[in-house]
């Protein structure tokens, strides 16, 4: 005889209940889970109160011979920002080791199928953990195919993530600059025109010559002496 499956909406008194699902879930999700802590049964008695008269999201619990087994929180949301029809997604889908291969995960989302049939939902969706993968054989087998990756994380490391990805490599600036500075220790100081003369013609020769510096501080540039046919 198949066991007894109840599934319904959520009430404060199942916040011990549900708080201890949701730390069986974070467990089977993985160490690189980004599943925020348990609350305490406290703290969630107080949320669900709070969400009790939500009419766009609705925490479910499936029981098993009157004992909780899973849950699921379904959310009415659009399917784009540029369509007019409405969603109803299917989160945080959880059954315990106890209950499972008795039809309790069939029965949640057979809730979901029919909330979103009640609230003319032409789309059912499901969010799955990448790592979970006979809950992803069993949603395929519903006929729910792999629409994208949801990733999470903390506002917090995502600021600093794009300040880093933004700010200049101080490492490599730093190595650009000493670069320069060793090119320009290798090259030569400016040459400055000297008269020689060569017999009776005298003529302009390049010769290295250290420049000297003026009263005002800037480099002294000695031209040489203009020749003697100069003028005439």
């Amino acid at each position: 005889m198949a066991p007894a499956i109840e599934v319904r909406d959520v009430s404060p008194e199942d916040a011990e209940a549900v708080v201890t699902l949701w730390r069986e879930m974070a467990v089977g999700a993985g160490p690189q889970s980004r599943l925020l802590a348990a609350p305490t049964p406290q703290a969630a008695e107080a949320t669900i109160r709070k969400h009790e008269n939500d009419a766009s999201g609705r925490l479910i619990v499936g029981e098993i011979e009157g004992r909780i087994g899973g849950m699921a929180y379904l959310r009415r949301t659009p399917v784009s920002p540029l369509h007019d029809e409405i969603t109803v997604t299917v989160e945080y889908l959880h059954v315990s080791d106890h209950a499972r291969r008795h039809g309790l995960g069939k029965a949640l989302i057979a809730e979901a199928a029919a909330w979103a049939e009640h609230e003319n939902c032409p789309h059912l969706a499901v969010v799955a953990p990448a790592v979970a993968r006979e809950a992803n054989r069993f949603l395929a087998r519903l006929g729910l195919g792999q629409a994208g990756v949801l990733r999470f994380a903390t506002t917090h490391t995502v600021r600093r993530r794009l300040a880093a990805e933004h700010a200049p490599n101080l490492l490599a600036l730093l190595s650009s600059r000493r670069s320069v500075i060793a090119r320009r220790a290798q090259l030569p100081r400016s040459p400055l025109v000297e008269e020689q003369s060569y017999g009776d013609a005298p003529y302009r020769e390049s010769t290295v010559r250290e420049s000297t510096v003026g009263e005002n501080g800037y480099g002294e540039i000695r031209l040489p002496a203009e020749p003697e046919s100069a003028g005439k």
